[in-house]
C-alpha cells in the first residue's frame, strides 16, 4: 500500500485570505493615529501655505506669494538675504551641536558598554544620565542663567581667581550659551541609540581583533565604529531634527537676539501670519527630510534593527 506525502508549501505561496485580513485589521489603529496626528496636519499646513492673508483674516485660495516672500531679496548675490542668513545660522548650531553630542555620546556609550563590566552598575550609570530629563527643558535652560550671567557663579569665580578683570560677556545670551544649552538638553538622544548598538556588538569580535594584533585605536575605528553606525545615524537624526526646529532654547539662551528658522515661524505665528509661517514650515520640513534621507542612505536602519 503506497502513500503519497503532501507536497511542502511553496515559499512564494500567498498567505491565506483570513490571515491577510487579520494583518490589515491589526495595522488599522496605528494607521488611523498616523493619519489623524501626522498626515492630516501636514496636509493642512501645506494647504494653508498657499493661502493669502491680511491683517484681519485668512483668504483661502492658491498663491505662491508666501514662498516668494520667504526668499524676498535673495536674488542679489552680493548681499545675502535674511532667509539665507537665518538658515546658515540654524545650520551652524545644528552642525556644532551634532559634533559635540556625537563625541560626548560616543565616549559615554563606549565607557558604559566596554569598561563597565557589571550590568547593575551599567544600569545605574545609565539612569544617572537620564536624571536631567526628570525636569522640563525650560527649567534646565533657566538654571544656566545664574551660572553664566554677569554676576553669575562662573564670572564671580573667574574674578576671584584673578583670571579676568571684568565679567565675561559672551557666556550668556550668545552663540556659546545656545550651543551649551542644546548640548545639555539633547546629548541623551545621542547616547541611547549608540549605547544600544554597542551593547549588541559580539565581544568575540573584539577578542579576535586583539588576538590579531590590532591596537586599541584600530579596534575602535575598524570594528566598534562600523558596528555602531546604526546608533550613530539614529542619534544624528534625533539631534538634527530637534535642533533644526527648536525656537525656545534659542529664544531663552540667546536673549531673543539670535535668529533661527523655528524662531521666525514662531514670530510669524504670533502675528497671525499663518500662511507665511506655513510656507516657512514646509520649506524647513523639506530640508529636514532631505537631511534624513541622506543619513538613511548611509545605513539600512530597518535591516539593522
Amino acid at each position: 500500500m503506497s502513500s503519497t506525502a503532501a507536497p511542502p508549501p511553496s515559499a512564494n505561496a500567498s498567505p491565506a485570505p483570513g490571515r491577510s485580513l487579520s494583518a490589515w485589521w491589526q495595522a488599522t489603529p496605528l494607521t488611523v493615529v498616523f493619519a489623524l496626528f501626522f498626515l492630516i496636519p501636514l496636509a493642512l499646513i501645506l494647504m494653508v501655505s498657499f493661502w493669502d492673508f491680511n491683517e484681519y483674516e485668512l483668504l483661502p485660495g492658491f498663491t505662491f506669494k508666501n514662498y516668494i516672500s520667504v526668499f524676498d531679496g535673495c536674488s542679489n548675490m552680493a548681499d545675502m538675504c535674511t532667509t539665507l542668513r537665518t538658515y546658515l545660522s540654524t545650520f551652524k548650531f545644528c552642525l556644532l551641536v551634532w559634533l559635540i553630542t556625537l563625541v560626548i555620546g560616543f565616549a559615554v556609550s563606549y565607557f558604559l558598554a566596554f569598561h563597565v563590566r557589571s550590568s547593575g552598575v551599567q544600569t545605574l550609570l545609565f539612569v544617572l544620565c537620564t536624571i536631567p530629563f526628570w525636569t522640563s527643558n525650560v527649567i534646565r535652560m533657566i538654571s544656566w542663567v545664574p551660572l553664566l550671567g554677569r554676576n553669575g557663579l562662573v564670572n564671580q569665580t573667574l574674578m576671584e581667581m584673578h583670571l579676568v578683570d571684568a565679567p565675561v560677556e559672551w557666556l550668556l545670551f550668545s552663540d556659546f550659551s545656545v550651543t551649551l544649552a542644546f548640548v545639555h538638553l539633547y546629548t541623551m538622544f545621542m547616547i541611547v541609540p549608540i549605547f544600544n548598538s554597542m551593547m549588541r556588538i559580539d565581544r568575540s569580535l573584539l577578542e579576535a581583533a586583539n588576538d590579531s594584533g590590532a591596537s586599541g585605536w584600530q579596534t575602535l575605528w575598524n570594528v566598534i565604529v562600523p558596528l555602531s553606525r546604526t546608533g550613530i545615524i539614529i542619534g544624528s537624526i534625533f539631534v538634527i531634527t530637534i535642533v533644526m526646529g527648536d525656537f525656545v532654547t534659542i529664544g531663552v539662551m540667546g536673549g531673543q537676539q539670535i535668529a533661527s528658522i523655528g524662531k521666525i515661524i514662531q514670530v510669524q505665528t504670533s502675528y497671525l501670519q499663518f500662511p507665511l509661517a506655513a510656507a516657512n514650515a514646509v520649506i524647513l520640513l523639506a530640508i529636514v527630510l532631505m537631511i534624513i534621507y541622506g543619513l538613511t542612505r548611509l545605513v539600512d536602519i530597518r535591516k539593522e534593527l
